[in-house]
């Protein structure tokens, strides 16, 4: 059973007011030697921004800015902007997050041509209500009861974790999004196709968008996508997140995953057990308990450095041997 090796706490909440309760879940780029590395940062009343650093390597940082990179603007991410993930696909940056207004949550986008000044392009995931969706994902096929039990309480319909892959893969951009308790996949050929006609047509066909769903013990209650798919000879990589309900709350853990090349709706392996559980401290014990939630990776050499929230309150990094987790992938092929 392969697990990450833990290198500890990489960055943690200072006393300027915009990442004075916490710092969590980033997204990582690669650039030369440095890692561009953008991050929630929580301010008290759980107002989140996303703030910047520069790591030389892959594990010091070399830069930080006092100030956020990105802050609520708009009335959609009036309440915050959560959760970034980041790609560069021709040339240009697409960083995602969650815009939060309080009530509603929802994937949204921002792009830019040099990692530090973005361009917001607004939410780029359906806007209804759970019963309209409901209605409309239940008319081709069977709509799993999960969908109710996650969703029914919130007045729109939660569509978080949007994570692009890196490049486009038969001349379309993919992005994976999470609406509870599935991982699913949109493919298009450009943004403008993103219309309500567009969503009303993909969730009367849903079942055929559905990529990833509990299979596992640890992963049983619900999976979310985690970092940005990672081409590899053998396969895109992807390192998720699963979560199991227990008595005491639920634990979020890290996944990994392998998809097809050409047709990343083909799963190829999954592990049949977690590579990052909550062990120490600061993963058992934070603002919320029982979290390593992956969001980034960077890849020096064989050396995949895996970057996480670790009880929602700083972040953390590990580190695998890339040969070694494929391989262990490769021994649990689903097809």
């Amino acid at each position: 059973m392969i697990r990450i090796k833990k290198e500890g706490v990489l960055l943690k909440q200072t006393t300027q007011e915009f990442e004075n309760e916490g710092v969590l879940n980033p997204a990582t780029i690669r650039n030369g030697d440095d890692v561009l590395f953008y991050y929630r940062a929580v301010q008290q009343g759980n107002h989140s921004s996303i703030g910047f650093c520069k790591l030389s390597g892959p594990l010091t940082v070399s830069e930080r800015m006092t100030t956020p990179i990105l802050f609520p603007e708009h009335a959609y991410e009036a309440k915050g902007l959560e959760d970034p993930r980041v790609v560069k696909i021709d040339g240009l940056y697409y960083l995602t997050y969650t815009a939060f207004d309080g009530a509603n949550a929802c994937g949204a986008l921002a792009t830019s041509t040099d990692g530090i000044h973005f361009k917001k392009e607004g939410l780029i995931v359906a806007q209804m209500d759970f019963p309209e969706f409901k209605k409309l994902a239940s008319t081709n096929t069977t709509l799993s009861d999960k969908y109710t039990v996650y969703n029914d309480f919130n007045p729109k319909l939660w569509d978080k974790d949007v994570v692009f892959f890196p490049r486009r893969i038969n001349g379309k951009l993919h992005f994976l999004h999470r609406i509870k308790p599935d991982v699913q996949l949109v493919a298009i050929n450009d943004l403008s196709e993103l219309t309500p006609a567009f969503w009303e047509d993909y969730f009367l066909h849903f079942a055929d968008h559905v990529l990833l769903t509990s299979k596992y013990a640890h992963e049983i209650s619900y999976v979310g996508a985690g970092c940005p798919p990672i081409e590899t000879e053998h396969g895109w990589l992807l390192i998720y997140h699963g979560v199991h309900e227990t008595k005491h709350g639920n634990v979020y853990v890290g996944c990994a995953a392998l998809l097809d090349l050409d047709n990343p709706m083909k799963e190829i392996a999954r592990l049949p057990h977690p590579i990052l559980v909550p062990e120490r401290v600061w993963e058992i014990r934070g603002d919320v308990d029982n979290v390593c939630f992956p969001t980034g990776t960077v890849l020096f050499d064989d050396a995949l450095y895996i970057y996480y929230g670790a009880g929602d309150e700083v972040i953390a990094a590990g580190v695998v041997s890339l040969k070694e987790l494929l391989n262990e992938l490769l021994a649990h092929k689903t097809v």
